[in-house]
């Protein structure tokens, strides 16, 4: 129990770097559909962001996990700090020279903003740059830096995008104040994550001073050769993740794509409680598999650390589904945008799948089999594809939130029973099948049987609590441990 409240311990202090963002991420997701001037601005920012999330995956090349692996794996820890760094920086600065010279060729390949491009292609590079301090500060246990400087990043951007929507406009008369002053709204929102991301490579700089540079082409082999198969999974999951947006751009009439993703977006964003809960997760428990593949009872350790995941994940599904119509009001203050509220449900348990799956991939990372990542992230955005082009013409937005619903389950499914195969792991299917069974039952009664009705809703969220109570010793004593920390 104690490896399980030092991972939790983690999970809880990665996550604040993680809620804390996506928290104002929300912010200024209520700031862009209050202040941007139509839903269709919406979904040129929510569109180039899928070719953001694919750029970071190209350009950090699997690099990250290969970094962790290689940590724990090779005597001279030095040269892998080195050797990861180094690759990382040439490769983002060849890519940032090449990218924009070809930026007007890329703007009318994407049909977007030539100055927008630009914009994309200097944040691509600033975050590719930082990737390694960040891993370096994760493996030295620096977790509260980590917070710190993940905070900051969003805060200045928060801040920065204030000043653009809403201070501004009421400056613009001046002078001075007018060469900061665009018609196209969206500029400013990449114009202040630049700025943020600026600030946090030059924080983060010091790192790149001392790090010994010692770049080993042999390590550096098998350091991609390990990476690779993480990188396709990686471009699979930007896919599956955010391309829905792509195809909706593509396959629906020009004249009404934007303002359909617009919308599509601004409610996909409820499912980020999941998303949060997720990444905090993924965060913590990545060093936490490798540091412990050695120990005779790791596999008893992982299944419980998978039922718990899940059990939590099932409330934050119900909990949310209840509460939607408050949220909504909250996130989503402006009533154009709720006409694809019917999504939420489907993103939450979407993204639940997605989170059990991530739980399950541990027998190939630490069995050093990460292809087998890759085929199955493959087999989710070939489901993706097929889906969106099938579904998209017919329903529109509802086809792609199915879609990643379907893409996302299979990848589950095919993770776990391959897995039992190939590195056998004691999961309690009747337990984790019990809890997802009520959460997804309750949901769906309470948000399309009950329109929504948290008179409904709230009696079964409190059934689903008293359930795990009773049943659960262990999360009760956890959280009870917890509570008296908090107490003393």
């Amino acid at each position: 129990m104690s490896k399980l409240q030092k991972l939790f311990k983690h999970t809880f202090i990665y996550g604040l770097a993680t809620v804390l963002p996506r928290v104002i991420s929300l912010i200024l997701t209520r700031l862009y559909v209050q202040e941007l001037d139509s839903t269709a601005d919406f979904g040129v920012y929510s569109g180039l962001f899928v070719y953001l999330i694919l750029g970071n995956v190209l350009l950090s090349y699997g690099m990250e996990t290969a970094f962790f692996r290689f940590m724990n794996k090779e005597e001279d820890k030095r040269k892998v700090q080195s050797t990861a760094l180094i690759s990382l920086f040439f490769s983002s600065l060849s890519f940032f020279v090449v990218a924009l010279f070809a930026r007007n060729f890329i703007s009318e390949w994407l049909q977007y903003d030539v100055n927008l491009i630009a914009f994309c292609i200097i944040i691509l590079t600033l975050d590719a740059l930082v990737v390694i301090p960040f891993a370096q500060l994760r493996n030295e246990g620096k977790s509260l830096t980590y917070v710190i400087i993940k905070i900051g990043n969003v805060t200045v951007n928060l801040l920065l995008n204030l000043f653009f929507f809403l201070l501004l406009p009421k400056l613009k008369d001046n002078a001075f104040w007018d060469f900061f002053y665009f018609e196209n709204q969206v500029y400013y929102i990449f114009i202040s994550n630049i700025m943020a991301s600026l600030l946090t490579f030059v924080v983060l700089l010091p790192i790149y001073f001392k790090i010994r540079l010692d770049f080993s082409f042999v390590l550096w082999k098998k350091m991609f050769r390990y990476a690779f198969p993480v990188l396709i999974a990686g471009i699979a999951f930007a896919v599956n993740e955010g391309f829905d947006r792509v195809f909706l751009r593509m396959l629906l009439p020009v004249e009404t794509a934007d303002n359909t993703i617009g919308i599509y977006s601004a409610c996909y964003k409820m499912g980020v409680f999941m998303t949060l809960f997720v990444t905090a997760y993924k965060l913590g428990v990545e060093p936490f598999f490798f540091s412990n593949a050695q120990d005779k009872n790791a596999p008893q350790t992982y299944a419980l650390v998978t039922e718990y995941f899940t059990i939590f994940g099932a409330f934050i599904l119900l909990f949310i589904t209840v509460f939607t119509d408050i949220f909504k009001l909250i996130l989503i203050n402006n009533p154009t945008y709720w006409e694809a509220l019917w999504v939420v449900p489907v993103v939450l348990l979407a993204n639940l799948c997605l989170g059990i799956y991530h739980s399950l991939s541990v027998w190939y990372k630490v069995t050093d089999r990460t292809h087998f990542g890759a085929y199955i992230s493959i087999l989710g955005m070939v489901i993706t594809i097929l889906l969106n082009f099938l579904l998209i013409p017919v329903i529109s937005y509802k086809g792609a939130a199915l879609a990643t619903l379907a893409t996302y389950l299979v990848m589950m499914l095919v993770s776990y029973f391959v897995g039992q195969r190939k590195y056998p792991i004691p999961y309690n299917i009747n337990k984790i099948l019990f809890y997802l069974i009520f959460s997804v039952l309750a949901s769906f009664f309470t948000f399309y049987i009950f329109d929504r009705n948290m008179y409904v809703g709230t009696f079964l969220l409190l059934l689903y609590i008293f359930v795990v109570f009773q049943k659960e010793a262990g999360i009760r004593k956890m959280l009870k441990g917890y509570l008296s920390k908090k107490k003393v």
